[in-house]
């Protein structure tokens, strides 16, 4: 699900900006922006982010900045200094450019001034106290938006499987008239070939097998009517049901198909035509369920 969490935070002198945001994707996917001196905390953020997110495509940012005062040196490669002057000395003559060499055009090319932070290597270990707290804050803020979309989600799912099961209800009230038509056409047929005298066994246990098959369609409205209160029932949890219900929603198809195939009616076929559409709502939100 898509979402949104930000958090801040303080410690020893360490400040720490979390900005996470999340979409819809099958898998748990997770990328990190992480300023240089904080890479060595990417494996903790990876833990703490999945142990709130199951699934999703999620990207964390991490902003960092030091309040405490650093020891700044400036070293001076005066070696490299000389070597710059004698050459610029050298391509003044060629030239014949007149004037003086300054010193700030010496200093300013590369390498001759390098700038050193230099800090305790135990100052990073502190840095993790702000990190988690801000992570924390912004992955609270994160699940309390999700959980909003989550809400207006198990709305929406809901009202579809309670249409799929109307639509099942008068399948099934169908289904008797069904096994009536077919139970006539049946004799009908029988009766053909008795006055016509092409009275086949073979072709009337043949019938008959296709009569039995195509008469009682109650096994798969049974199981669709269970894959739905099991769907419904997903909804009402707070674990991490996404791929369940569309494992759910893949064995509803194939009882919706199989009663189609075996009613051979056109009422029933209108009735699973709307039924797979219904169906085929829930598949793409599905995706979106941790």
């Amino acid at each position: 699900m898509t979402g949104f969490g930000q958090g801040e935070a303080g410690a020893e002198g360490k400040k720490v900006k979390v900005e996470i945001k999340t979409v819809n994707h099958r898998f748990c996917e997770i990328g990190l922006r992480l300023p240089k001196n904080l890479n060595f905390l990417e494996e903790k953020i990876r833990r703490k982010v999945a142990a709130y997110v199951r699934r999703g495509r999620v990207d964390v940012f991490v902003n960092s900045e030091d309040l405490k005062k650093k020891n700044v040196t400036v070293k001076v490669d005066k070696a490299l200094a000389a070597t710059y002057y004698k050459a610029v000395k050298e391509l003044q003559a060629e030239l014949e450019i007149p004037g003086k060499i300054k010193l700030m055009s010496l200093v300013s090319f590369p390498g001759v001034l390098e700038v050193e932070v230099t800090e305790e290597s135990e100052a990073y270990e502190v840095w993790w106290p702000a990190v988690e707290k801000a992570l924390e804050q912004a992955l609270i803020n994160l699940s309390l938006m999700r959980e909003k979309e989550g809400q207006q989600l198990r709305k929406d799912l809901s009202g579809h499987l309670m249409s799929i099961e109307k639509l099942s209800q008068k399948i099934s009230s169908r289904a008797p008239m069904v096994a009536e038509e077919h139970h006539k056409r049946l004799k009908g047929a029988l009766a053909k070939w008795l006055n016509d005298g092409l009275l086949d066994i073979e072709r009337v246990y043949a019938e008959a097998a296709l009569f039995a098959e195509r008469a009682n369609i109650s096994e798969e409205v049974t199981r669709l009517s269970s894959h739905l209160i099991q769907t419904l029932s997903c909804l009402e949890t707070n674990d991490s049901v996404g791929r369940k219900i569309e494992f759910l929603v893949q064995e509803m198809n194939r009882e919706i198909n199989t009663i189609a195939a075996k009613a051979n009616d056109l009422e029933i076929s209108r009735l699973v035509i709307e039924a797979k559409s219904e169906l085929e709502k829930i598949r793409e939100q599905a995706q979106n369920i941790e």
